[in-house]
């Protein structure tokens, strides 16, 4: 193990890196980093103190992640502080009771009085973001407890950044957005903002394919070279300057592990997007096409057995791409239990992006239930 003094030789001898963009946060008054810090799979704090150190200043946590331990870690790395960052985090609760006491366990974990924002986590239709939980968050602000309202989406974004934008009520929405997805997803996300809607852009590296090892079970005529496609250089970094081309993106949060991440993510996000990043993006959406849900959540209600064929191939990713087991597991065991899809002769799913359902729906099942 290296010791304290290689540490610091080591960072002294490295170059300097650049500071992250603000930018402004819709009409909430903030500026926010264009370089958004995702903690949901982070387990070192010194990796979050060093964000804020560098001048990353929005940080995104979940009442749900890692059991409730993730907002304590997060708590314990930036208390010292709290008030020259940005602390976001979210309620996956289906009543206005619940999701007020998540609020006052989520304030107590993460060592503060507030949130910057609270997100109604995982909402994919417009009858999911109830009037009893759009209450609680005004209460929630009428109270001090948080500062902004938000809604979180992973389907359907364009029906649901228009809806949340025309209603009103919503003051920052986090969406699923990445070089895979549809033109209408970008247009969605600019007619939000241009109604002042702060956007804040998740899953930006589409499953992290890039960390798929050679050697991996992966399906596929030939997986060596697949996995080799997906191991190109700069294909996360191109992935991010893609999603932050968008000047209506504010923040686009990405999961961060180690030093290391955190170092080739700032200077990713410190350049422009170029033709050579679009060539490199399209090569690799070619190898991932079979692989990766693109969220667009045409399979929803498909299967006649009820699988929930979107979340199962998202939860997947969890795995597959980021290489987070035991994370994939614990949200594959959360969902309703529903048939197995080796009881089908063949899949009443048709994916229009390309996206071999039922091979993904089995690999999930074999890896995860």
């Amino acid at each position: 193990m290296p010791s304290r003094r290689s540490f610091l030789a080591a960072a002294l001898a490295a170059p300097a890196l650049p500071k992250p963009t603000l930018r402004p946060f819709g009409k909430t008054g903030l500026r926010v980093s264009a370089l958004g810090f995702g903690c949901m799979t982070t387990s070192d704090a010194t990796v979050i103190q060093r964000a804020a150190d560098l001048g990353i200043n929005y940080f995104d946590t979940a009442r749900s992640y890692q059991n409730g331990n993730n907002e304590r870690l997060v708590g314990n790395a930036l208390k010292s502080i709290r008030k020259q960052v940005h602390i976001a985090s979210k309620t996956p609760a289906k009543t206005r009771q619940a999701a007020l006491a998540d609020l006052d366990t989520s304030l107590r974990e993460l060592q503060t009085d507030y949130l910057d924002v609270w997100f109604l986590h995982n909402r994919n239709t417009a009858g999911e973001v109830t009037d009893d939980l759009l209450e609680a968050q005004r209460e929630a602000k009428k109270a001090g407890k948080i500062r902004f309202a938000g809604v979180s989406t992973h389907f359907n974004m364009p029906q649901m950044l228009d809806h949340l934008a025309a209603r009103g009520q919503t003051d920052v929405v986090l969406a699923a957005y990445n070089f895979t997805m549809k033109p209408d997803v970008t247009r969605a996300i600019q007619a939000a903002r241009a109604k002042g809607v702060g956007v804040v852009a998740m899953k930006v590296l589409a499953g992290g394919f890039s960390r798929i090892r050679r050697g991996d079970r992966l399906y596929g005529v030939n997986p060596q070279s697949l996995t080799a496609t997906l191991g190109r250089e700069g294909a996360m970094s191109a992935a991010i300057r893609w999603a932050l081309q968008n000047s209506s993106v504010d923040t686009a949060i990405v999961c961060m592990t180690d030093h290391d991440q955190l170092d080739e993510n700032l200077l990713a996000s410190s350049t422009a997007f170029s033709p050579q990043d679009r060539g490199l993006l399209a090569e690799h959406l070619a190898a991932i096409a079979p692989l990766y849900c693109r969220m667009c959540g045409s399979c929803s209600g498909v299967c006649p057995r009820g699988v929930p064929v979107a979340d199962s191939l998202r939860i997947l990713a969890y795995a597959d791409g980021y290489r987070q087991f035991p994370l994939a597991r614990q949200r594959f065991q959360e969902l309703p239990a529903h048939a197995s899809c080796a009881d089908c002769s063949a899949c009443a799913v048709r994916c229009p992006n390309g996206v071999d359902v039922r091979a993904r729906l089995m690999r999930a099942q074999e890896l995860l239930a």
